[in-house]
């Protein structure tokens, strides 16, 4: 086995190193998970391995398996993931008055935007000879996770808070996996993974800690870069959500290493959006004295009080020239109806957050009229339709009478008669 092109796994607090062959979660030298580690690469080694003709034709993130930590002889667990297109949205940019595209990754197998992570993860296991996976979710990565471990042959076991939505906790049932849903917050139900990956030493997903799931994120920002790079412009602002902060820094992590490899011409700004009741890396970045740790918002998939990959995700934004902002829980649902309702795209909360950063923005003169604006959607609607009803009301209730539809629309206008 090889996987030359990894040079080290690097702690982003005191730049320890270790060995990336080794299933290590954290930097050992601090407590808790403040340790996180950074994969670093040999790029001389990805560029002589990647072909570098962009064409735009992505069938999935595995294009860019040169970039992936994985050994180069291992049985890659994929449902062909990836590949989401970048959509113009006329219609939702008139109404955000700024020229917006859409990366609509609610298109991936699981239905989420995570699907990209535990490809990742599960090839990992797989190859390590690990027969058991886990990881602690909100629900997506739950999801996700059962799915690939489906795949993949492995057994699959997920800590949920109670309170997930419905809709994420029968998924991952179908795909086979045991459920614990954790009486308490999604934060207990990480610390309970985390204890049960010590006892047992089973494989853990968990983004937040495991160094190599952010890597599979980036790929979204391999593909952003390579179809930037098609359109023959790069934007000027790519806007994600942010829970525990991986996404955004995966993100940038690949479109930067494109712009580094002299694969793209620029870079965009990160314009990351938190809820306002999930905070943490917002005040962080922006150096707020109190920092709250209890996270309330109906956004279940950034509903994280603690969140793991604060330094990553502000280094992002730093780097990237961008910034944060917060969103009411009232905004995310008007811009879930919103996005459906301009261009057809059923997002989940938390996929439509970002719509309503945008919004934000441009009321707060933080994204001008003449820029460009890729939103990237994480997850898919039929995952939580409670809240898309929070964010739509009822249907209409009629009897099967055309009156009751005359009530609504008035009377029907005769047809106009043919030339």
């Amino acid at each position: 086995m090889a996987m030359e092109h990894v040079t080290t796994l690097e702690c982003t607090l005191c730049g320890t190193e270790y060995d990336p062959d080794q299933i290590i979660y954290t930097c050992p030298e601090h407590e808790g998970v403040k340790g996180i580690l950074e994969v670093e690469y040999d790029y001389d080694v990805i560029h002589d391995n990647f072909d570098a003709d962009l064409d735009g034709n992505i069938r999935s993130q595995w294009k860019y398996k040169p970039f992936l930590p994985v050994h180069d002889d291992a049985e890659v667990v994929t449902l062909e993931e990836g590949g989401s297109s970048l959509l113009d949205a006329p219609n939702l940019s008139e109404e955000l008055g700024v020229t917006t595209l859409i990366k609509d990754d609610g298109r991936n197998p699981t239905g989420c935007f995570k699907d990209r992570a535990s490809s990742v993860s599960v090839t990992k296991a797989k190859n390590d000879g690990r027969d058991i996976v886990i990881c602690a979710s909100t629900g997506n990565a739950a999801a996700s996770l059962s799915g690939y471990a489906a795949r993949g042959g492995l057994d699959c076991r997920i800590f949920v808070p109670g309170d997930a939505p419905e809709g994420k906790l029968a998924q991952p049932l179908v795909y086979g996996a045991d459920v614990l849903a954790v009486n308490g917050s999604y934060d207990e139900a990480y610390d309970l993974s985390m204890e049960a990956t010590e006892k047992y030493g089973w494989y853990n997903r968990n983004a937040a800690v495991n160094p190599f799931q952010v890597e599979g994120k980036r790929t979204v920002g391999l593909e952003l870069a390579e179809q930037s790079a098609v359109r023959g412009e790069v934007p000027d602002w790519f806007v994600f959500s942010m829970g525990d902060g991986c996404t955004i820094a995966g993100a940038w992590k690949g479109f930067r290493e494109f712009y580094d490899l002299d694969y793209v011409e620029d870079t965009p700004k990160m314009l990351g959006v938190q809820a306002e009741g999930a905070s943490a890396i917002h005040d962080t970045f922006h150096e707020h004295d109190d920092i709250d740790e209890i996270a309330d918002t109906l956004a279940d998939s950034i509903a994280v009080g603690r969140p793991r990959n604060t330094i990553k995700a502000c280094r992002a934004l730093k780097e990237s020239g961008g910034t944060s902002l917060l969103v009411s829980d009232d905004d995310i649902l008007a811009g879930e109806k919103l996005l459906g309702s301009t261009e057809g795209i059923y997002a989940e909360p938390a996929g439509a957050t970002p719509v309503a950063g945008v919004k934000e923005a441009r009321e707060r003169g933080i994204i001008a009229d003449d820029e460009t604006v890729v939103i990237c959607t994480t997850g898919f609607g039929l995952k939580d339709t409670e809240s898309a009803k929070q964010a739509t009301g009822d249907a209409y209730r009629v009897d099967p009478r055309i009156e009751e539809v005359n009530d609504l629309y008035g009377e029907a206008q005769p047809a106009a008669a043919d030339d």
